[in-house]
């Protein structure tokens, strides 16, 4: 699992006016919560968090403020309505058995039947939400798309299980599809329909 290290600045005022100085330094200001600390309140900066926020992957960060390190998920960021710039983040630390939920990728993997034979493999969904005690926490999770053949789908019970970790989504929603294609249903009804012309010139 990829670990991004996050230095922080500790605030001692979280206060409105404290934080619209915050933004005014181009600072993103932060929280962390969780186990048996207090939350700490600090300041980052967007090249600290860029990489753990904008990326497809799930990964876990190292929050580092004031000679102390926590190991963390992000739980919430907040973005501004306009500008779209980071507003605030919540971070999680991470304690041995205790519980956390979180959205994580999904990646196929084998080659699909479906696909060899001509038709267009479709992802319906990039990220499920699984619950697991955090030390049984995963980056991803696994689809075989070795049996898919067209017109078929993948729901989320076709997901390669892990122990300990539960995919809290529907069973039954669909992951992914193989469409066929306008050509190969006409060439399909075209197969069709030669058999029965030639009964009837017979």
């Amino acid at each position: 699992m990829v670990t991004v290290t996050v230095n922080g600045t500790p605030r001692a005022d979280v206060g409105k006016k404290a934080t619209k100085a915050v933004f005014v330094d181009e600072k993103i200001p932060c929280v962390l919560y969780g186990g048996s600390n207090e939350p700490v309140h600090f300041t980052t900066t967007f090249r600290e968090v860029r990489d753990l926020i904008y990326t497809p992957e799930f990964k876990v960060a190292e929050v580092k403020v004031e000679g102390k390190s926590y190991k963390c998920i992000v739980k919430e960021i907040q973005f501004h309505p306009v500008k779209d710039s980071i507003r605030h983040i919540d971070f999680l630390v991470l304690e041995e058995g205790r519980t956390v939920r979180v959205n994580v990728p999904i990646r196929f993997e084998g080659t699909s039947p479906g696909v060899r034979n001509g038709g267009k493999f479709v992802q319906k969904v990039r990220t499920v939400s699984i619950k697991t005690k955090s030390e049984n926490l995963v980056d991803q999770v696994v689809a075989d798309i070795s049996k898919l053949k067209l017109g078929q789908s993948m729901r989320v019970k076709d997901i390669t299980p892990i122990k300990g970790v539960e995919i809290v989504n529907p069973s039954a929603l669909p992951i992914a599809t193989v469409i066929v294609p306008r050509g190969l249903k006409i060439d399909a009804g075209a197969e069709e329909e030669a058999p029965a012309e030639a009964e009837e010139a017979a």
